[in-house]
């Protein structure tokens, strides 16, 4: 999920992703960096975007190396969070950071144990879908079941922001894209985007492959 696709009203106080317009004024450095990064990302029509992910079973250093891995990866793609599954790697881990100096936090096998009635819609991005924002109604508070990286048992308690790219990069892990949470007509906006990029005036309907974020998020 990317934060650069995100504003207010997602999460009624927070900016946000998850998942991609270019940020202004990138060194060139950094915009190398975010280019690399983003050419490992899957994008629309890559089937592990659309297929659901297996339980991690083996905590190892293996699995370690890929959190770190996913962590230099989403940050140089300027992303709040980031599924394997968006990396083509077929379990159930994410990772997610939501501001500035905050912890890299990496959740396996995640599980929702409650989530508020209370939604808010609010415009979330993919890196996964370059040039889609889409407005997507999540849950406001969430509180999940899950184990670290290490295999030990947490729980995450999120709101606002926190809340919003858990629940897009949870849908991730599912098959499910921010595409499958709006309505038929901004669906076929984005797909339009997607087929033709963000600037053709050209309106004809584009079905996908497959049916039926979430953003991070992000």
């Amino acid at each position: 999920m990317s934060p650069d696709e995100t504003t207010t009203p997602l999460n009624g106080s927070e900016e946000t992703e998850e998942e991609v317009q270019e940020p202004p004024q990138l060194d060139p450095e950094a915009a190398a960096r975010r280019s690399a990064a983003l050419s490992l990302v899957r994008v629309f029509g890559d089937p592990a975007l659309r297929s659901r992910a297996a339980e991690v079973s083996r905590f190892d250093e293996e699995l370690a190396v890929e959190v770190s891995r996913m962590g230099r990866i989403m940050d140089d793609a300027m992303g709040v969070g980031l599924a394997a599954t968006q990396l083509g790697v077929m379990h159930r881990l994410l990772i997610y950071r939501t501001g500035p100096g905050a912890p890299l936090v990496a959740v396996v096998n995640p599980r929702v144990e409650w989530a508020s009635d209370e939604k808010e819609a609010a415009e979330e991005g993919c890196l996964s879908l370059p040039g889609v924002v889409l407005d997507v109604e999540r849950s406001i508070h969430l509180r999940l079941g899950a184990s670290d990286q290490h295999g030990e048992d947490i729980t995450i308690e999120a709101s606002g922001l926190d809340a919003r790219v858990l629940q897009h990069e949870m849908d991730h892990l599912d098959g499910v894209l921010i595409l499958d949470r709006v309505s038929r007509e901004e669906r076929k906006e984005a797909l339009r985007i997607l087929r033709e990029g963000p600037d053709s005036d050209d309106t004809a309907e584009v079905e996908p492959a497959e049916p039926s974020p979430s953003g991070s998020a992000v």
